[in-house]
């Protein structure tokens, strides 16, 4: 079977070779899927893709009329499918629904531990020869501090072990909260932990239409003052203007994110200068730095994330094959075995 994998950065080509298991012939594609670079998958059996990809009914049906029914993608969500086309067009989903959580619960740990230490701003201004002892270097060491997790799944609860093994005090919202995270973290309301908290690490996931800009204004004001805002999730979550405003105001201390709200037209992309970052909000954003940190959705580029994305990834494809259906949590449109080329007819023989 031949496998187009789109979105595969040169660091990665070694990864999905050596853990080709199943001996696919695959054709590694550096780009995310666009309109120009879809038409690369015309010699294949199968497609996949990563968050950011072009995923939408006209690319689909490129893909049907290339023969090719199963679409899958090697990230957790699927905001970037036209799920509706994909069904209509009788086109398989499959995602990885989860991978080492500790990669993303690292970054978000590092990014709390940074802006409430004052760290990049410290580092910025002796990197302008300025070793003064600024008022604002002042910091709460970590075992004195309330720490809130908004989100207690398998990368919140990550993050909470890490903040709970500096002694810190850990709380966290989940309307529906689990044992296990119950080790690590307080179960809370949730304006009892924007309140009370001095950073606040969001862990949830984006429904699109549902919960698009739950960190609003209105959120941000129900925190403690001058607290830290942490987002890793997803960057729909974020009102980006609101944020900016109350990072300007004093109200929040520092936000950082590896995700913004325009991710298509950004991540992946080097402009010339900020002027040039095709969202005004993310400009604005980015005008903070460093009480604002922003990175480039970094936080699954970690080895042993990667190798987990990529061998769940090889299994479902697997598991179509030889069983025309993969396992129920990773599945997103219902599977159908359709063999449609000469190729994966041989593949399956």
């Amino acid at each position: 079977m031949r496998i187009a994998c789109y979105g595969v950065r040169p660091l990665e080509r070694s990864y999905f070779e050596k853990l080709n298991k199943y001996d696919y012939d695959l054709k590694l594609i550096p780009e995310y899927l666009n309109r120009e670079n879809v038409k690369e998958a015309k010699d294949c059996d199968a497609v996949l893709v990563r968050g950011n990809c072009l995923c939408d009914r006209e690319n689909l049906e490129k893909f049907r009329s290339y023969g090719i029914s199963w679409v899958f993608t090697r990230s957790v969500g699927v905001d970037h499918y036209d799920l509706k086309a994909a069904e209509d067009l009788g086109i398989s989903v499959a995602r990885v629904p989860n991978y080492s959580p500790y990669a993303v619960a690292n970054l978000a740990f590092t990014l709390g531990v940074t802006l409430s230490r004052h760290v990049g701003e410290a580092a910025h201004q002796v990197h302008q020869q300025d070793f003064g002892m600024h008022p604002d270097y002042f910091a709460t060491e970590f075992n004195r501090m309330k720490v809130g997790i908004y989100g207690a799944g398998k990368i919140g609860v990550a993050e909470a072990k890490m903040w709970k093994g500096l002694g810190a005090e850990v709380y966290a919202y989940d309307p529906f909260p689990s044992d296990f995270a119950k080790q690590y973290c307080e179960f809370v309301s949730e304006h009892e932990l924007l309140a009370t908290c001095d950073i606040v690490s969001v862990h949830v996931p984006y429904f699109k239409g549902k919960n698009d800009q739950l960190i609003s204004a209105e959120y941000i004001a129900q925190m403690k003052d001058g607290a830290v805002l942490v987002n890793t999730a997803r960057g729909e979550l974020a009102d980006e203007k609101a944020v900016a405003a109350a990072v300007r105001s004093g109200k929040l201390g520092g936000y950082g994110a590896d995700v913004v709200s325009s991710e298509k037209q950004i991540m992946g992309h080097n402009f010339d200068c900020q002027a040039d970052v095709p969202d005004q909000d993310v400009q604005a954003l980015m005008s903070l730095y460093p009480r604002v940190i922003l990175t480039p959705h970094m936080g699954s580029f970690t080895k042993p994330a990667l190798e987990d994305m990529i061998t769940l990834s090889y299994n479902n494809f697997h598991n179509m094959q030889t069983e025309g259906t993969v396992d129920q949590r990773n599945s997103v449109v219902a599977p159908k075995v359709e063999v449609t080329t000469a190729a994966s007819a041989k593949a399956l023989a």
